[in-house]
């Protein structure tokens, strides 16, 4: 199970209303989180979540308010007397930002790393967490995140039985390991059917629709987007600033065939978000209009 909860909506600067961007998820005791603006810090205690177990940091791109949280989240981490490592994702650049920002946090009791991305597309595995990074189309480099909880195949006594593999052995190759005695190599897929369906979460904002957004967010069971501005009138800026609007982001979510969509990153002049919904329905029946602390809890499908 994937616990999601999109802590922040807003874009550009927080709101009484609406804290600006960042969306915090757990699975398996480990967390992560995309982007923390201004407010986060507020946004998960509200949630009722941790700062603590933070295990990993991906940043989409570094304007303000996208990264302006970071310096007291990292304070408050150390203050938690935190001393395992802080694994850190995002764009050429990203030492030399974090760094900075650190001048005014520079004392901490524990390590940085850091994962700086150089490719259109980029994979990395974290703590069981299968991060896919897509670059996007925004003024700056921005990237995208797929957040993919992979499943492996049902265990098969009888494969088991048919190679010949001791029981003893039969729980570590369930988990994916391989087993080498001098009774012979037992490898999991002797053991494992064929892979079954995951848990797949597509974050994307700060960009103009493209490709590789609908390929990278295909059949995802969430997919949080970017709905920069809502009204007709704001196409054009839309297009000059690089963000979307609410309804490319429902033909995105259509064309990529997603379960759900989430809108997030809102204009500050955006008022009476709702009011725009019924046309994004006309486009994405499964549309909603996101907002700050909004969560899900993401499944495995059964079978």
């Amino acid at each position: 199970m994937l616990d999601v909860c999109l802590l922040g909506t807003g874009g550009m600067m927080p709101l009484p209303h609406r804290w600006l961007t960042s969306l915090m998820t757990r699975y398996n005791g480990r967390s992560l989180m995309i982007d923390c603006g201004e407010g986060t810090q507020i946004a998960v205690k509200e949630r009722g979540w941790s700062f603590k177990p933070i295990d990993v940091m991906c940043f989409t791109h570094y304007h303000a308010d996208h990264i302006s949280g970071l310096p007291g989240i990292l304070l408050t981490m150390g203050n938690a007397e935190r001393t395992e490592p802080l694994t850190m994702v995002g764009p050429k650049g990203l030492e030399r930002v974090v760094e900075a920002l650190r001048v005014i946090a520079p004392e901490l009791p524990f390590e940085i790393r850091y994962i700086e991305l150089a490719q259109p597309e980029q994979t990395v595995e974290l703590y069981g967490y299968h991060i896919h990074a897509f670059r996007v189309k925004h003024n700056v480099t921005c990237y995208g995140y797929t957040i993919e909880i992979p499943r492996q195949g049902r265990f098969s006594v009888e494969s088991a039985n048919e190679h010949g593999i001791p029981k003893k052995y039969w729980s570590v190759l369930q988990k994916g390991t391989t087993v080498e005695t001098q009774e012979g190599t037992f490898t999991p897929d002797m053991v494992l059917g064929p892979q079954r369906k995951g848990i797949k979460l597509t974050y994307c904002t700060d960009t103009r629709p493209t490709e590789t957004i609908a390929k990278a967010a295909e059949n995802a069971d969430l997919f949080i987007c970017e709905g920069m501005y809502a009204e007709k009138d704001k196409i054009e800026k839309a297009r000059q600033y690089k963000h979307m609007t609410f309804y490319e982001a429902a033909q995105l979510a259509r064309q990529a065939n997603v379960r759900q969509l989430w809108l997030t990153h809102f204009s500050p002049s955006l008022t009476h978000a709702g009011n725009y919904m019924d046309e994004v329905h006309r486009i994405f029946p499964n549309a909603l209009l996101g907002k700050d602390g909004m969560s899900v809890e993401l499944d495995f499908e059964e079978g």
